[in-house]
């Protein structure tokens, strides 16, 4: 009777669930869906040049900008080291050398782009058959190349030249830095001179530099007749000369874009016309909008490259104006990053310099704020900090806040002979600071200081403490996984 009872409220029970007591017609247990297999996040980097942009330089720029007491977007990076910048054969580096340490992890000669240790600097006017000539070095891999090789997108953003030194370093390999004919021959895919490291192409270049892209008879510098921005566009890339179409492309629908927008280096971007040469932003936003396409991740190298052009005029408000220019294009980039990356999970944004430059902050001056059209701020003459009265040198004269080491404006004789400086010469835009060694215009030198880095974003912690450049390829690399 128990079991009969006991079988009864099984059966009741089952019925009730929708279920049977006969074993042989229930239902299968429904077998789980497969779990689909995680899509490998998109990785990015993004690594940062300011061409000579030094310790003081960040500095004087912060004041510039935003006061002594204000943050530029880099001042705000949570990761920093300092950077040993010295090349192969000098205690100053010239840029070759320098972000060819960064790109390769080899510390190369003065002069040298991307090539081997013992590579001596041959100067294309002397050698016209081959860049290196006969037995002088071999190409090393960048990293670049490494990320093209593993199937992410590259990309090249820079406000001088593309031809010139630092953009050079990412995507090409010659003996010399002036070579720059062959540098331009070495980007288009498929043609003479090609690398053929980067297999279909780099995916983006943007920057000044047409010249050696097109022939003497279009007003350009190549001898061999070629026009390589023709051949790039039957090569698939979009082409843009000028601002109006550079806005016109259509990121998402763009693979492979070269923008081109000045015969040489762009524009200083205290001069540029807003309306005919996009900002360093501009550019910025548009590459990585360009390069997301890529669903396995990109590297995109951004150069601030005409800080380093003022500060050999000795034109510190140009340098300091190209310097915010940059930050705002950092500022930009983390923005754009994080649309897709919130926490930067997936992003590695590093910063920093290729060298120092000889500018120095003179004097006890009391804090001046940031520069407005009523005050020169940190350009303006050294007023104390005591008794707010301009200060003096030996001679009694005024002198800025602002001067360098070398440079071409330097009083010959006693400084009582010339007219006192005031504010508004100090604070015009193509000023000339004082210098304490005379070298002819145009000439001021790098500096051997160490620099800053700066990172943020997927592994940013492991850069810190005091580094040669050489180490932060590797770093780079243990970073993104290229």
């Amino acid at each position: 009777m128990k079991k009969y009872l006991l079988a009864s409220a099984i059966s009741i029970a089952l019925t009730a669930c929708g279920g049977s007591s006969d074993s042989s017609t229930a239902a299968p247990t429904p077998t789980p869906a497969p779990t689909p297999a995680p899509v490998a996040a998109q990785k990015n980097v993004i690594f940062f040049l300011g061409d000579g942009m030094g310790l003081t330089t960040m500095t004087a720029a912060r004041i510039y900008s935003v006061g002594e007491d204000g943050d530029l977007t880099m001042d705000t990076l949570p990761e920093s080291a300092f950077i040993k910048t010295f090349s192969n054969d000098a205690q100053v580096t010239d840029s070759a050398p320098s972000m060819s340490a960064y790109m390769t992890g080899v510390k190369m000669n003065n002069e040298v782009i991307s090539m081997s240790q013992e590579t001596k600097a041959v100067d294309p006017t002397k050698d016209l058959t081959g860049n290196c000539g006969t037995a002088n070095g071999k190409p090393v891999q960048t990293f670049l190349e490494l990320a093209k090789a593993a199937g992410y997108g590259t990309g090249v953003v820079t406000t001088t030249r593309v031809t010139h030194a630092t953009p050079a370093a990412t995507y090409s390999h010659v003996c010399h830095r002036d070579a720059e004919n062959d540098i331009a021959a070495q980007f288009v895919p498929g043609g003479t001179g090609f690398n053929s490291q980067l297999g279909d192409g780099v995916d983006v270049l943007l920057g000044g530099g047409r010249q050696f892209f097109q022939p003497v008879a279009a007003g350009g510098k190549r001898v061999d007749g070629r026009d390589l921005t023709a051949e790039l566009k039957t090569k698939g890339y979009s082409y843009a000369a000028s601002k109006a179409e550079f806005d016109a492309i259509d990121p998402a629908r763009t693979k492979k874009l070269v923008g081109l927008f000045t015969s040489s280096h762009m524009s200083y971007d205290l001069d540029r016309d807003a309306g005919k040469e996009p900002s360093l932003a501009e550019m910025t936003t548009k590459a990585m909008q360009t390069l997301k396409q890529n669903g396995k991740g990109y590297f995109l190298m951004v150069e601030g490259g005409r800080i380093d052009h003022a500060l050999h005029e000795t034109t510190a408000k140009k340098a300091l104006q190209d310097t915010v220019a940059f930050d705002n294009a950092i500022k930009a980039a983390i923005a754009e990053a994080k649309k897709t990356d919130p926490e930067l999970k997936n992003t590695l944004i590093v910063v920093t310099a290729d060298h120092d430059h000889t500018l120095v902050l003179n004097g006890y001056a009391a804090r001046t704020g940031k520069s407005s059209a009523g005050n020169p701020g940190v350009l303006g003459l050294v007023r104390n900090y005591s008794d707010g009265q301009i200060a003096k040198d030996s001679d009694g004269m005024p002198f800025t806040i602002i001067g360098f080491g070398n440079g071409e404006n330097r009083p010959a004789g006693d400084r009582k002979n010339f007219a006192a400086l005031d504010d508004a010469t100090v604070f015009a835009n193509t000023y000339h600071q004082e210098a304490v060694v005379r070298v002819a215009a145009g000439s001021e030198t790098h500096g051997g200081t160490d620099v800053f880095l700066g990172a943020i974003g997927n592994n940013a912690d492991l850069f810190h403490g005091t580094m040669d450049n050489t180490n932060v390829f590797s770093l780079l690399r243990q970073a993104s996984g290229i």
